[in-house]
């Protein structure tokens, strides 16, 4: 089955190409014969015999990448002079970086923001730690922090190679919510050294964003750091990828007309992100949910590849004790949510749900099944991709969910926020927008941010978690 080129395996090929009526047809052609997406083409070098051009070309992935520079090269009268990977070119470098928000020019500007009026700030901040928020970065500043034991899509593969995941991440905070993120790459697997590192760094931070922290110890450390420390500590892994799940779920059933409380739910993957779906999923009323890993359903009495996040699974959801493989679970399903693994649902699978079946498959980068499979037998598809319609993705939640943290100084992350957040977020789609291929918003819709922060903030407050006052609203 063809899958769509993507901007991810883009490539720049700089190519020499004979002087002659036709030629760049012969080029075009060729990408195009080949499975190619050409994008921009741009002139670089006119000459009396020759012209040399850039042309971008999105692929399916590398090896269809090496396979459409092969074809070019096989056509006579153009030579392929480089190749340039577009996404590695992004990240040269790094991808952030720190400014200065006040200019230093002159020797009063040095005095006050250095030596000697800044001692004046510190012995304020000594007096009252609480004047930190106000005087220093603590206010608008998160720690990004993983040990890079679960990069999405990758598994273990260690500090170094997950920081430019947490650069990325860095750069979606300030980019939708302003906040000012710092990745923190740990060099130890150690839960203890983990919480004990993050309770050492906590004093600069106004919030603790874990990322990418294998399960079961992810659920340990969160909850170790909860209770240690006065700011609030987020694992977006987790609570990120509920809140837009459950927010794009609300959306569905607005489609498909169907009572949460009345539906048949089946997650595969029953580690942080599925545990927490899960979780958010209960607290919203869903009352029969199965959860299916590599060993079959989860079910009370199962003792195969248990830890103590999946006892609580087994014991908290399948109320009609379903035994067995994914197939059985799937039989008169309403929802599948897939926070797993590429290719494990078929289109039988599907064909044994209800009426009007919903499918999030969000494995990535490849889904549990693709969508060009499972299209005409869905009402309403959706993956993690950015590629396909209905892009279910945690940028949606956690600039805006940090940005409520932080305006409203939390102290910590409870229930009612996720779910405020995840009912903020679902109500950027009007019902004038609202269709089964647009369920949830943009990434780059301006109002989700500023939405799920004001849901969020509106929660901390209510909840007793705010340190700020909140601003009464105008009459």
């Amino acid at each position: 089955m063809a899958i769509a080129p993507s901007a991810s395996y883009s490539i720049t090929l700089r190519v020499e190409i004979k002087n002659r009526p036709g030629m760049l047809g012969r080029v075009a052609s060729a990408i195009g014969n080949a499975g190619g997406d050409i994008g921009s083409v741009d002139l670089v070098e006119s000459l009396r015999d020759r012209i040399v051009r850039d042309i971008t070309v999105k692929a399916r992935d590398s090896v269809h990448g090496q396979q459409i520079v092969t074809c070019l090269r096989h056509v006579a009268g153009v030579r392929v002079v480089n190749v340039s990977d577009r996404t590695f070119l992004m990240h040269l470098g790094g991808k952030i970086e720190i400014k200065n928000k006040v200019p230093v020019r002159t020797r009063d500007d040095l005095s006050m923001v250095y030596t000697p009026g800044v001692a004046r700030v510190c012995l304020a901040i000594r007096d009252d730690r609480e004047r930190a928020f106000a005087l220093t970065m603590k206010h608008n500043s998160v720690a990004v922090v993983t040990d890079g034991t679960a990069v999405l899509g990758l598994g273990d593969i260690g500090p170094e190679a997950a920081l430019p995941v947490m650069e990325g991440k860095a750069m979606l905070f300030k980019e939708f919510a302003g906040v000012d993120a710092f990745p923190v790459c740990l060099a130890t697997k150690d839960s203890d050294k983990i919480v004990e590192t993050v309770k050492l760094l906590a004093p600069a931070f106004g919030g603790v964003n874990l990322e990418d922290i294998a399960a079961p110890r992810c659920f340990e450390i969160e909850e170790r750091l909860r209770k240690d420390l006065e700011i609030p500590v987020f694992h977006d892994d987790q609570h990120g990828t509920a809140v837009v799940v459950l927010a794009a779920l609300l959306n569905a059933l607005r489609i498909v007309r169907k009572n949460p409380k009345k539906l048949r739910v089946v997650v595969t993957g029953v580690g942080a992100a599925g545990t927490a779906t899960i979780k958010i999923l209960l607290s919203s009323g869903v009352r029969d949910i199965v959860g299916v890993d590599e060993h079959g359903t989860l079910h009370r009495g199962r003792t195969v590849g248990m830890d103590f996040m999946k006892r609580w699974v087994a014991t908290a959801t399948n109320p009609r004790q379903v035994k067995g493989r994914l197939g059985d679970a799937m039989e008169k399903a309403d929802v599948f949510i897939g926070l797993s693994v590429p290719g494990i649902l078929s289109v039988r699978d599907i064909k044994r749900m209800a009426r009007d079946p919903i499918v999030f498959a969000m494995a990535n980068p490849d889904p549990e099944i693709q969508p060009e499979e499972a299209e005409r037998h869905v009402r309403v598809m959706a993956t993690g991709r950015s590629d396909y319609p209905n892009q279910i993705n945690n940028v949606l939640c956690f600039p805006g969910f940090f940005r409520g943290l932080l305006d409203s100084r939390a102290r910590t992350v409870n229930d009612e926020m996720k779910v405020a957040a995840a009912h903020a977020l679902a109500a950027c789609v009007t019902a004038g927008e609202l269709s089964a291929e647009y369920i949830i918003p943009s990434v780059f819709n301006k109002s989700v941010a500023p939405a799920v922060a004001e849901g969020v903030a509106r929660a901390a407050h209510d909840t007793g978690m705010a340190r700020r006052r909140r601003r009464p609203e105008p009459t």
